[in-house]
């Protein structure tokens, strides 16, 4: 679903100030569940409801913009597909690799330079 500029600038401005206040950090209340980044978050238009319970599809949501066409049908959370850096690191992929303050890390860069890039673009546009 395509999302104007300013919109997804906006919610991707959210979701560095998630990472930067802790956000995808354990809660007092459940520590021992790690949050999932994008899932876990006020972006998602599925926030609180369990993977089998999603009212929307990941198709209606911003994020689907950025992930590879051959990967947008898929199920189980296709924002963790969305490649980070030069590398094609994805949430999903450094998940299984990396600590979660590395994955958060990738992300944060992630969202830094797609901020940038999409500001330039509204930039040139005026």
């Amino acid at each position: 679903m395509p999302t104007d500029k300013k919109t997804m600038l906006e919610a991707l401005k959210m979701e560095i100030l998630v990472i930067e206040k802790g956000g995808y950090h354990p809660s007092v209340h459940q520590p021992h569940d790690d949050p999932r980044i994008f899932r876990d978050s006020v972006s998602c238009l599925n926030l609180g409801l369990g993977d089998d319970k999603k009212e929307h599809p990941c198709s209606a949501c911003f994020l689907i913009d950025f992930v590879p066409e051959h990967l947008k049908s898929s199920n189980d959370d296709p924002c963790h597909k969305i490649p980070l850096n030069a590398q094609g690191d994805t949430v999903e992929s450094l998940s299984r690799t990396s600590s979660p303050e590395d994955v958060q890390a990738a992300v944060l860069a992630w969202l830094k330079a797609t901020v940038k890039k999409l500001e330039a673009e509204l930039a040139a546009e005026k």
